[in-house]
């Protein structure tokens, strides 16, 4: 039996090289990426977080998706600049965030292109064949709370979007690094024992930012679609106790329609899959302060029958 290559067999020297000269194919469940870079940065992120990640090396193998970070100089400036298949949807970035650019990008790709499934912005993690959705908007500790998560033993599907296959209501899962930003990083860097965090970018327009690896349980089961039992609703709060309420029903269901990036392309259907997940569902509003009592109670949930 031939194992495929993984991206890690590759040094930082060959990897770089291949990148500048052609790029390469990496499978990133559920898709492959062909991926295209003479920053070497992009190189050491790709090294650091997806070096358990099979390469593709058949030319003759598809890609969903062809996309490149390049660098130009712009009013004495050097800047990098995202693209996909040459069409630049973004304003150049600041060249040290090349590897940032390069996630934010992906994610783009995923979000614009993919209808087959319904797409919502909220972090998905599994555990024991139930799936929850964290939809939240920037600033409330939804990326620290779902890589918390991942590092206490739930499967990793996704920090950013939850890909809802409108037939079955089952998340395919698209385990990618959690990103994360500004004092997040160091909270989770200490918890984080054998996993690899990737290039810091600074001063960015949210701050700082750090991609965390993904769980070798989360990348190895990235074929298993996980079914929907709650959405929680989480708030980081400096200072508070953990306060737990029931989320109408009603309303999160309008806070998920207005959390999809393509429900208008799925009309009425995408709005009775997205109703269908809500009746399914148990939703919670989720206030803390304390990772531990935010696992703590997570743990209660999933002991639930």
């Amino acid at each position: 039996m031939i194992h495929p290559q993984k991206l890690s067999a590759l040094s930082t020297e060959q990897l770089s090289k291949e990148l500048a000269h052609g790029g390469v194919s990496l499978r990133v469940p559920p898709f492959v990426m062909h991926i295209t870079s003479p920053i070497p940065v992009v190189a050491e992120g790709l090294l650091a977080l997806y070096g358990q990640h099979e390469l593709v090396r058949d030319p003759d193998a598809f890609s969903d998706f062809r996309v490149s970070v390049t660098s130009e100089w712009r009013f004495f400036k050097r800047v990098c600049v995202f693209a996909m298949d040459g069409f630049q949807p973004f304003t150049p970035l600041a060249y040290g965030e090349a590897f940032a650019f390069l996630e934010w990008g992906m994610n783009w790709c995923i979000t614009s292109h993919c209808h087959n499934w319904l797409t919502i912005h909220s972090a998905v993690l599994e555990k024991n064949g139930r799936a929850v959705l964290l939809p939240a908007p920037p600033g409330s500790g939804k990326s620290t709370l779902c890589a918390a998560l991942m590092l206490h033993g739930w499967r990793l599907l996704s920090d950013e979007m939850a890909l809802l296959d409108p037939e079955t209501g089952m998340v395919t899962p698209a385990p990618r690094p959690v990103s994360l930003k500004n004092a997040s990083i160091e909270v989770i860097r200490q918890r984080a024992q054998g996993l690899n965090f990737g290039p810091v970018a600074h001063d960015t327009l949210k701050g700082t930012v750090a991609h965390m690896q993904v769980s070798g349980m989360s990348l190895a089961k990235a074929d298993v679609p996980a079914l929907p039992a709650w959405v929680v609703f989480p708030k980081y709060s400096k200072g508070s106790p953990l306060t737990v309420s029931e989320h109408p029903k009603s309303q999160a269901l309008v806070e998920l329609s207005s959390n999809s990036f393509n429900h208008h392309v799925h009309g009425r259907a995408g709005f009775e899959v997205l109703a269908q997940l809500i009746e399914r569902c148990d939703c919670h509003d989720l206030e803390y302060a304390s990772l531990e009592d935010a696992l703590r109670w997570f743990d209660a949930l999933e002991a639930r029958p």
